[in-house]
């Protein structure tokens, strides 16, 4: 295992992460109700874990069980000293009542009676932004609680476009960012740089699962980045970056633990072949002749269409063979939601597209139509009687 300096929270962290989103049951409710397959799940992941030389636990109020269950293996089942490890954990509450009230109750389930990090989770469009750090609001509660102890550092988490993150950035009240960055979405470069300059904290999100599903990546990608796998070769490149600190790893079984610790020794710069791997999979992007084009000056179209983010997944499908990622992140785009907003482009929404953004050479409403038939499943239901 490898450490890194998480910015000016001056804690050395692990550069491996041990997420808490994915234990067995955990997204089932009762909350509070463990059962015993996942209390053993969790159990032996954390042992491995710190086996592995990880020292950094990651959860939130919004994983359901998972707090619970930490709370149970650090403190009632392995009784592991409490400095001996950091603790991250998250909430999206709206006001600073429910903050303190969510606070409270995360501590007991945390079974801890600090945090060394909590992320307000979530900023993700302006007007959470504005909601959140608001002068008598919930950052605002929890910069209180940092006063009194309670938390040691206040960050944020984000899904948001990248001017929303550098905004949030900006605003000089956090000391860490969770955000997305990997190879296969690099979009949120400027805003890692960003927390650089003002010497933040910088946890990358879920890299296998969000980063590509790559523990199921195709062939192309597979040959590619041999003899690293995948995923291995993805955590080279986000730690390439110095700027980058920690890397989320929902990992769960013994394999797991022995797949990520091939990716050390990590050096930056990197090797001669992790360089000859990235350039291998750049020209993949030959292969399709629009798959440069990413469409970032249609954020936020009237039409409603998540238009960079359909491009990315069709240059996934059309340039890496990546079409069960594509279609599983589709599927997940809705527009009452702010954490994977976007309409689908259907017809009628492609007939809404500001056509005097486009460029002549390229064919967009076709390419968003393509993709649609592409990548588009609509729900099964039973036909009513």
């Amino acid at each position: 295992m490898q450490y890194r300096r998480f910015g000016k929270t001056e804690k050395y962290l692990s550069t491996i992460t041990l997420g808490g989103m994915r234990f067995k049951h955990g997204w089932d409710d009762p909350r509070r109700e463990i059962p015993e397959d996942t209390l053993e799940e969790c159990l032996n992941t954390v042992q491995l874990a710190f086996d592995a030389g990880i020292n950094h636990i990651e959860t939130a109020w919004g994983y359901k069980k998972s707090e619970t269950v930490y709370g149970k293996v650090l403190n009632e089942e392995l009784s592991i000293p409490r400095t001996s490890y950091h603790l991250m954990t998250k909430g999206n509450p709206m006001t600073a009542d429910t903050t303190y009230e969510m606070v409270e109750n995360q501590l007991r389930d945390l079974q801890t009676d600090y945090f060394d990090f909590y992320g307000w989770h979530g900023i993700n469009t302006p007007e959470l932004l504005e909601q959140s750090c608001k002068r008598g609001g919930a950052v605002e509660a929890l910069l209180k609680l940092k006063e009194e102890g309670i938390i040691q550092h206040v960050g944020f988490s984000t899904h948001a476009p990248v001017e929303v993150i550098v905004r949030a950035i900006e605003t000089g009240l956090f000391d860490f960012v969770n955000l997305h960055y990997y190879y296969f979405n690099q979009r949120n470069l400027a805003a890692v740089q960003m927390a650089e300059v003002h010497d933040m904290g910088v946890f990358i999100i879920s890299p296998n699962d969000k980063g590509g599903q790559l523990f199921n990546a195709p062939d192309k990608v597979k040959n590619a980045t041999s003899p690293l796998t995948p995923i291995q070769w993805n955590a080279r490149f986000c730690l390439n970056n110095p700027a980058i600190h920690t890397l989320s790893f929902g990992i769960t079984e013994k394999e797991h633990f022995e797949e990520m610790k091939g990716i050390f020794p990590n050096t930056s710069p990197w090797s001669k072949a992790d360089y000859e791997t990235k350039i291998k999979l750049d020209s993949f992007l030959f292969d399709d002749p629009y798959a440069v084009f990413e469409g970032f000056e249609m954020q936020n179209d009237p039409s409603g269409i998540n238009i960079p983010e359909v491009l990315r997944l069709r240059r996934l499908w059309k340039s890496y063979d990546m079409i069960d990622f594509a279609k599983y992140r589709y599927k997940t785009f809705n527009e009452k939601s702010h954490w994977f907003p976007g309409e689908l482009p259907t017809q009628a929404n492609l007939n809404k597209i500001d056509t005097s953004k486009i460029p002549g050479h390229i064919p967009l409403k076709e390419l968003l139509a393509e993709t649609h038939r592409a990548l588009y499943k609509p729900e099964y239901k039973l036909a009513k009687n």
